[in-house]
């Protein structure tokens, strides 16, 4: 019998009489009373509440013994998990919970709560046209900067609309250059080294970042071949960009292979791989030039004409003649929970840092002092985290740790509102939308790894709070520099891994529910 119907039938067991049945009893009571006299004493024992009791727990179906749910899910390697009742504080259960685990994309929890701590809900990202000389008739006599500010949601639209506002504000000439700036935040080439080059989940970060730091890559086969493109594109436009290009190449492996060119990205794409036709989102490693080049292209549609995009090295100084404002930070960490964006958490755990310090000189230290942070504020013994995705497998975080923090910001109820439906599944392995218990909480997983982290809750409203993590580390370090997308054997492991994740919420609730 499964933990939940284990739980079901415990419910049905412990549900209180009705109203009627209490009245019923109580006037057949008082009939035999009076037609023939109480008896002085009791005629059966009274049970009292400790027999009660006893008599329960005789006659629950037993739940599932964690360790067998373990062994059943045959993940080899290592399994974390702490789990807390959220009203009370008590630490309910756990299983090698003071053990260090890569958190993966579970690390994004403590992102959100270290953002909303340094940088408050209400928060936005700014992203600014600045003339650095004098304007005369709506000429800039001077140069003209995009001026990045960190702006993880900055997308191709939002260009759009900032070139069509230069132009409403009476600019038709440049006679300086034009220039972008990044240096809001450190530039990083990627996020983990360990990625293959062509994941669109590792791009490069910087200042200024345009549509999540990704090229538009889509191919044809024609008559006479494939026709390729390379674009910035959004629901309304589709600019072409020659910052990233792309060349088909007459093999059949490697499917890409990348060379950073100086000033822009080559890229080449095996002829064998492309099929009849298809379409994927490339990294960009050049994201200010990236975002400048879009930029004058939406320039010069309104007349005004951008010569080549040049860095500003330092602060640029002057009249800011746009301003673009991002949403607020609350929903932009509501979208980077629910799709896991690992770009968004990195630009807004290092914006958070810069805050805090004045500035932020690496992603690695940006990670270590959000880290500190944790242990500090959240009481998360020894964490260590290299960054604030969660790809770097070197972080550590404990489950008891995590579980323990997740527990006390829950009254504040400023992470649940921001994280997703964890599904259940019913004994078929579908989604069961009428399970009983409802779980809200941040996945993570990285190649033979796979965490969760979140809060539970059961029909009478007992919350828990609670951190799993799984990993076979022997596996990961078996794939070597393979660099391959999706290497055999990780999508089983996954599946098994999740499904040991809900077993151990089921039985928590079936032992220490109501």
């Amino acid at each position: 019998m499964s933990a939940v119907r284990d739980w079901a039938l415990l419910r049905v067991m412990t549900l209180p009489f009705s109203r009627r049945t209490l009245l019923g009893t109580a006037l057949a009571g008082l009939a035999t009373a009076a037609g023939a006299g109480a008896p002085a004493i009791s005629l059966r024992p009274q049970l009292r509440p400790a027999d009660l009791e006893k008599a329960a727990a005789r006659s629950r179906p037993k739940a599932p013994d964690a360790q067998a749910l373990i062994d059943q899910a045959k993940l080899g390697g290592d399994v974390g998990y702490a789990v807390i009742d959220v009203k009370t504080g008590a630490l309910l259960e756990t299983h090698n919970a003071d053990t260090g685990f890569p958190p993966a994309s579970v690390a994004k929890a403590v992102t959100a709560l270290y953002a909303l701590s340094t940088l408050g809900a209400g928060y936005r990202f700014r992203t600014r046209l600045i003339a650095t000389g004098p304007i005369e008739n709506g000429v800039i006599n001077g140069d003209l900067v995009l001026a990045g500010g960190g702006d993880p949601m900055l997308d191709t639209d939002a260009l759009a609309d900032m070139a069509a506002n230069l132009k409403a504000a009476g600019i038709r000439a440049v006679t300086g250059e034009f220039r972008v700036f990044d240096g809001a935040l450190p530039f990083v080439r990627v996020i983990d080294e360990s990625q293959p080059d062509h994941v669109g989940y590792n791009p490069s970060l910087s200042g200024l970042n345009l549509n999540f730091n990704r090229v538009h890559f889509q191919w044809a086969r024609g008559a006479n071949g494939y026709t390729v493109t390379m674009d910035a594109r959004s629901a309304k436009y589709r600019p072409e960009v020659h910052v990233a290009r792309m060349r088909i190449a007459n093999r059949a492996a490697p499917v890409y292979t990348y060379k950073d060119a100086g000033d822009h990205d080559e890229w080449t794409v095996a002829a064998q791989a492309l099929g009849k036709g298809g379409a994927r989102w490339l990294p960009v490693r050049y994201p200010a030039n990236y975002a400048g080049e879009v930029f004058a292209t939406f320039a010069r549609s309104h007349g005004i004409k951008l010569e080549r995009v040049r860095p500003q090295r330092g602060t640029p100084h002057g009249t800011a003649l746009v301003t673009h404002n991002s949403v607020t930070l609350n929903k932009i960490l509501r979208g980077m929970l629910k799709y896991s964006n690992n770009l968004t958490a990195e630009l807004v755990g290092m914006t958070a840092t810069a805050a805090r310090r004045g500035k932020v000189t690496s992603l690695a230290t940006s990670g270590h002092e959000m880290s500190a942070w944790a242990r500090s504020e959240l009481g998360m013994t020894n964490a260590a985290l290299v960054d604030h995705s969660g790809l770097g497998d070197t972080s550590r975080l404990t489950a008891k740790a995590l579980a323990r923090a997740m527990a006390k910001v829950s009254p504040e109820g400023a992470l649940a509102p921001l994280l997703k439906p964890f599904m259940m599944r019913g004994a078929d392995g579908q989604i069961n939308k009428s399970h009983p218990i409802e779980v809200l909480a941040k996945t993570g997983t990285l190649y033979f790894v796979s965490s969760l982290s979140g809060y539970s809750t059961d029909p009478d409203n007992r919350q828990l709070a609670f951190a799993i993590f799984t990993g076979n580390e022997a596996k990961r370090r078996a794939l070597g520099d393979s660099a391959q997308e999706r290497p055999p054997g990780t999508a089983a492991w996954n599946k098994r891994s999740k499904r040991l994740q809900q077993q151990l919420i089921e039985r928590w609730h079936a032992v220490y529910g109501s």
